[in-house]
């Protein structure tokens, strides 16, 4: 099993084309390194204080704050004033919608590692409230198929400076900036 996606048109030869403006890429560029991602999962798990996030992520303050920051600043969470009695106003951290929707990611990254890094299982589940079923991240086309990655096709997005050389784009969500070689994107 090769466990690869099967690319496309012009997509088909890997080196006649760059994915200089790939959409994994700047996904990781706002939330790709080892301390945003704990900083996100804390806030899924509902922390909302600075302290909070640095303690419970194991990082450090100055490092808390800089991801804090960052996460704020690309939309993921978002800053809103709040007072406990006799104490100065401070921050809190909130998920947006933005933020919300990488739930996903955590839950598959939490999987592999179960998966594969945890020897003596899981230390935490998923369970779904209506029926305490285990919950798992896991890929389906738009009509509920469960594809293998070797099923998968690599095609030409909307958002691709080649997609104008591809007419196969009916229904395909916007994708990776795709360009040749040499040519600006």
């Amino acid at each position: 099993m090769s466990h690869t996606v099967r690319l496309t048109g012009p997509l088909s030869s890997r080196d006649a084309w760059s994915a200089d403006a790939c959409s994994i890429r700047r996904a990781l560029e706002v939330a790709g390194n080892r301390s945003a991602l704990l900083i996100l999962r804390e806030a899924f798990y509902g922390t909302t204080r600075f302290d909070d996030f640095a303690a419970r992520a194991q990082v450090s303050e100055p490092v808390a704050a800089a991801r804090l920051r960052d996460l704020v600043d690309h939309g993921l969470l978002e800053r809103e004033p709040y007072r406990e009695p006799g104490q100065r106003t401070r921050m809190r951290y909130r998920l947006t919608d933005r933020g919300a929707e990488l739930f996903p990611v955590l839950v598959a990254l939490m999987q592999w590692g179960d998966r594969w890094l945890a020897a003596d299982g899981p230390p935490v589940e998923l369970r779904h409230r209506g029926c305490e079923r285990p919950v798992r991240a896991e890929l389906r086309c738009d009509r509920g198929h469960q594809p293998a990655v070797e099923d998968l096709d690599l095609i030409v997005g909307p958002g691709s400076s080649m997609a104008a050389e591809d007419t196969d784009l009916a229904g395909v969500a916007a994708g990776d900036r795709l360009t040749p070689p040499g040519r600006p994107g």
